[in-house]
């Protein structure tokens, strides 16, 4: 009986990680070539809407595709900004977070009224009936597979091939990188695009399976919570796998808090996983010689070519 009401909270936690582990996984490569992306809420909005839109003509894959799509062209102004132009990468995040607010408010109203089937959980054979491992791990829609997937990937590249050690030489020492003769600035745009395609990704999830319907600012701050959990995870993918679980399992848990009835109010219960993710930062903020150890040397400062 324990096992049989354990699952559904093992299983919901992973699929309410997701959008987490797109958006954060992103968001670490972005700030591993030395840029800070504070637009991954709006971002996440702007693939939320365009998933959801594209979904409604063809099929809940191609919502996916186009949220991507979405997110990364989301990406493109503010890399225009920050890397051709020199602007403030703070600025810059926050006025493409507030251009993704109004702009899937403003897309978002025709399709309130609309809703998706979503995607149905795809059981792997032989794994899915081992005892409450399976049905957690084994039987997830096909997208939560593509998130850890994409966790192995960038895991692997970012430690074992050149393309990661270019990559984190780019976010270490710009200047010396470029002497050497790698395109610092092309590799950058690369590594924006590629996080605002994963936070685009992890707003069409939310749109199109996890919901699946659209609603104004149903991201809910998650894109802020996938720059947090950056720093609390020190750029290590791994960690930030930990983390975006961790979340997960904080918003389900006060979601069937709220089920059994406890005698708490529903607005403090739905604050617990947003207070747990500000305590662990406080706490790991404490050891400054530990974050600067992992920290990219360069992040957040722009770079010139021949300056």
């Amino acid at each position: 009986m324990m096992i049989d009401s354990l699952v559904p909270i093992l299983a919901g936690t992973l699929a309410a990680a997701t959008p987490l582990i797109f958006a954060g996984l992103g968001e670490l490569v972005a700030e591993k070539s030395g840029v800070i992306n504070l637009g991954v809420e709006g971002m996440m909005l702007i693939g939320a809407v365009a998933g959801f839109a594209a979904a409604l003509s063809w099929g809940t894959s191609a919502g996916l595709l186009f949220g991507a799509f979405a997110g990364a062209l989301a990406a493109l102004p503010f890399a225009f900004l920050t890397l051709s132009l020199g602007a403030n990468q703070s600025a810059s995040g926050l006025a493409t977070t507030i251009f993704g607010i109004g702009l899937s408010a403003f897309i978002g109203q025709f399709y309130v009224s609309h809703a998706l089937p979503g995607m149905k959980a795809l059981a792997i054979p032989g794994l899915a009936h081992i005892p409450l491992l399976g049905p957690v791990l084994f039987n997830q829609p096909p997208v939560v597979y593509l998130a850890f997937v994409i966790y192995g990937a960038l895991a692997w590249m970012l430690a074992r091939t050149r393309w990661g050690l270019v990559l984190r030489a780019v976010g270490e020492s710009p200047e010396a990188a470029h002497a050497i003769g790698y395109p610092v600035l092309a590799i950058r745009y690369g590594a924006v695009c590629f996080g605002g395609a994963m936070a685009g990704l992890g707003g069409a999830y939310l749109s199109t399976i996890y919901t699946p319907l659209w609603v104004e600012n149903m991201v809910a701050g998650r894109g802020w919570i996938a720059v947090a959990l950056v720093v609390f995870a020190a750029w290590k993918p791994t960690r930030l796998m930990f983390g975006a679980c961790l979340f997960g399992g904080m918003t389900i848990l006060q979601l069937q808090a709220q089920g059994f009835g406890l005698a708490v109010p529903s607005q403090l219960l739905s604050a617990v996983p947003y207070l747990a993710t500000i305590l662990v930062l406080m706490a790991i903020s404490r050891d400054r010689k530990k974050l600067q150890l992992n920290l990219p040397a360069s992040l957040g400062k722009p770079f010139v070519p021949g300056e």
